[in-house]
Parts: structure tokens; C-alpha cells; sequence
């Protein structure tokens, strides 16, 4: 398995960077790792990495035997920071038109201290 790696999603074509340490753990890995990249849009756009066990992404894409892609665009009901203080305020799927124009144009995956993390952009 390379450290660079290539996913098709609605035609566009995302590259995957896989850092030494997340190659090998992805390796040692028995299930599928699933990825989502989601886009927030609330006042401001927020772009975050989210590490699950299966997808509610309305855009998943397998890219290897053990890495599963998706893409979430996500807003909040409301836009105003005091009302969810002190939780996160609930999300709902972004019905945005022509979505292949938000899909990223590159990922880069890591894993360090036994945690994944990672960062998308276009």
C-alpha cells in the first residue's frame, strides 16, 4: 500500500496522504477505517475530519480494502453561538445543489498516540 492514495467521488478525484504511521496502522487494522470529511455550515463553514464506524454520509466512496471515504455537507438549525453553549447544536444534511462542487480536493490522514486525525482542503 503507497502513501498517496486516489478516491472517486461524484466525478472528482481526492488525494489521499497517508502519514508512515497511519499506513501502518491502517494495515493492521481487521475492519474498514471510515472516514468522513464534513462540511459545516453554520454563521461561518468549519471543515473537520470525523473517524467512525460506518457512515451517514450521503457521499461514500471504498478506496482500499480497509478505507472508507465519505463526504457529509451538515448545518445547524440556527446560527447563534449562546444557544449551544454547552452542547453541540444539532445537525441536519445540507441539501446543496451541484455537490460535486464541494467535494475536496485532498486528505491527509495521521495517527499518533493511538488517535486518528486528519485535515481535507481544496
Amino acid at each position: 500500500m503507497s502513501n498517496e492514495m486516489h478516491a472517486s467521488m461524484l466525478d472528482k478525484i481526492v488525494q489521499i496522504s497517508l502519514s508512515p504511521a497511519a499506513k501502518a496502522e491502517l494495515q493492521r487494522r481487521e475492519a474498514p477505517l471510515h472516514v468522513e470529511m464534513e462540511l459545516y455550515f453554520s454563521c461561518l463553514i468549519r471543515k473537520q475530519v470525523r473517524f467512525r464506524e460506518q457512515l451517514d454520509s450521503p457521499f461514500v466512496t471504498p478506496v482500499a480494502d480497509k478505507l472508507v471515504l465519505g463526504f457529509r455537507p451538515v448545518m445547524t438549525k440556527s446560527c447563534s453561538v449562546h444557544d449551544h453553549e454547552d452542547a453541540p447544536p444539532p445537525l441536519s444534511d445540507f441539501p446543496i445543489q451541484k455537490p460535486e462542487s464541494y467535494i475536496p480536493h485532498w486528505l491527509k490522514l495521521d495517527y499518533r498516540n493511538g488517535k486518528w486525525s486528519g485535515e481535507f482542503g481544496y
